[in-house]
């Protein structure tokens, strides 16, 4: 995840070491009387309270679908008690905020139409999802394969190879983003022809 993130207080600047704090006494005298001052005119800052497991996932869900392998992933080292995680994530399943189907849903609505079903298979496996829900949005994303290898090759080449090399490179690229073989093979041979 990119952007901004609220700092660690577990990740803290080292404190000054002797030889640090020898040199710089009159600094510190000049930045204490203006905090002293600063904290005159603003109001003390109130600290923020821990969030709970069930607030942490609740925080992640907000801003997309997670399954519950992923949130056990990133919450187990905020667990202070055996099975309190697995509680949390069980009242949040059992109110509806965790489903593997959404989440399925969601994945195939931003990486179907620039991914095979092969690569779409092995990122849903890799959450964690039910056999049934996996296999279910595999077969969906079937029907349309060869349209989408289509639109990923024109998209990404636009013209037919000119040599094997070429095809042998196109070829590679549409096989990295999980077409099957027989799909990859009818769409270049199907930009041949145009």
């Amino acid at each position: 995840m990119t952007g901004w993130r609220r700092p660690d207080p577990a990740r803290r600047r080292p404190e000054r070491s002797d030889a640090d704090s020898a040199q710089a006494p009159a600094d510190e005298t000049a930045e204490a009387a203006g905090a002293a001052g600063a904290a005159e005119e603003a109001p003390a800052r109130r600290s923020r309270p821990e969030l709970s497991l069930k607030g942490r996932a609740l925080r992640l869900l907000s801003m997309r679908e997670h399954s519950r392998l992923e949130l056990e992933r990133k919450l187990s080292s905020h667990e202070t008690r055996e099975g309190e995680l697995a509680e949390a994530l069980d009242a949040l399943t059992a109110r509806g905020f965790i489903s593997d189907e959404r989440v399925a849903d969601s994945l195939l609505h931003r990486r179907s139409a620039k991914l095979g079903a092969s690569r779409v298979k092995a990122e849903l496996q890799a959450k964690g999802l039910d056999d049934a829900v996996v296999r279910e949005a595999v077969e969906s994303l079937r029907a349309t394969e060869l349209e989408r290898a289509r639109e990923v090759w024109r998209r990404k080449f636009g013209q037919p190879p000119a040599d094997a090399a070429e095809r042998a490179r196109q070829m590679r690229f549409l096989a990295a983003r999980g077409f099957s073989g027989e799909t990859i093979r009818k769409a270049i041979e199907g930009a041949d022809e145009d």
